[in-house]
């Protein structure tokens, strides 16, 4: 995989959660990653964190306080499962994100994947996983003209080519390079098993969703969206999540 390290140290890209690399920065990097570009979230990573600057803050805050500063990055049940995670580091692991993907795993909306990316970049132990630029890197290289190609068959390479000695780079190298690939080639990841396209935002409930959450953290009227036929199933769902 030399091709992925020429690359990584020619155009490597800089980022605050690299730079520093404490639990918290990467931590709140990875719940703000999932779905959302990397572009969006260096934008809003500052000014969350200039309001919540670690996990004690985080965890002591008010959850509508929360929402209001994810404004942003969608899929607003992450702000929830971050401020749920903060209270149990606090709390349980006093403030430090554990070295045990199985404990970072058990957080609220962190999975497999997330938990051992976690871990590979706080503390540089070689943790290999799986989510959508890995896969995409590996498709390419090592299945290219084939489909229907499960996780189960990309683990054993991912494992055996994901370094012991600079885990963390490693997995910041596959990133950049995936970038590259999505803007070079066609997505490799169409002829992944696990491959899904994602539904269209314009007109979804997740759009509803979001509408009435901005107008509730912002103290803003419904007006123009309690017409929508959306409407009250997405007010029903966010009262029955918690989330208003």
């Amino acid at each position: 995989m030399q091709t992925v390290w020429d690359y990584y140290l020619q155009n490597r890209r800089s980022m605050p959660w690299r730079t520093d690399t404490r639990g918290y920065y990467v931590l709140l990097s990875e719940i703000m990653l999932q779905q959302t570009q990397v572009g969006r979230v260096t934008e809003l990573f500052a000014k969350f964190i200039g309001q919540f600057p670690d996990f004690e803050t985080l965890a002591i805050a008010e959850l509508a306080e929360v929402l209001r500063y994810w404004q942003g990055l969608g899929y607003n049940r992450r702000a929830k499962f971050l401020h749920e995670s903060a209270k149990i580091i606090v709390e349980k692991y006093k403030g430090v994100v554990p070295k045990e993907v199985e404990l970072v795993d058990d957080l609220p909306g962190i999975g497999q994947a997330t938990a051992a990316a976690i871990i590979t970049y706080v503390y540089n132990i070689s943790t290999p996983f799986i989510e959508t630029n890995v896969r995409r890197v590996y498709l390419h290289h090592f299945f290219a003209d084939q489909t229907g190609i499960s996780d189960s068959q990309l683990l054993p390479i991912i494992e055996k080519t994901w370094s012991l000695e600079n885990a963390r780079e490693w997995g910041w190298a596959l990133m950049d390079y995936s970038a590259h690939l999505s803007k070079t080639i066609l997505n490799p990841n169409r002829n992944s098993r696990h491959y899904t396209k994602q539904s269209r935002f314009e007109g979804s409930m997740r759009q509803m969703r979001g509408l009435i959450l901005k107008r509730v953290v912002e103290k803003i009227p419904f007006d123009n969206i309690v017409d929508d036929p959306r409407f009250d199933k997405a007010l029903a769902d966010l009262r029955s999540e918690k989330l208003i």
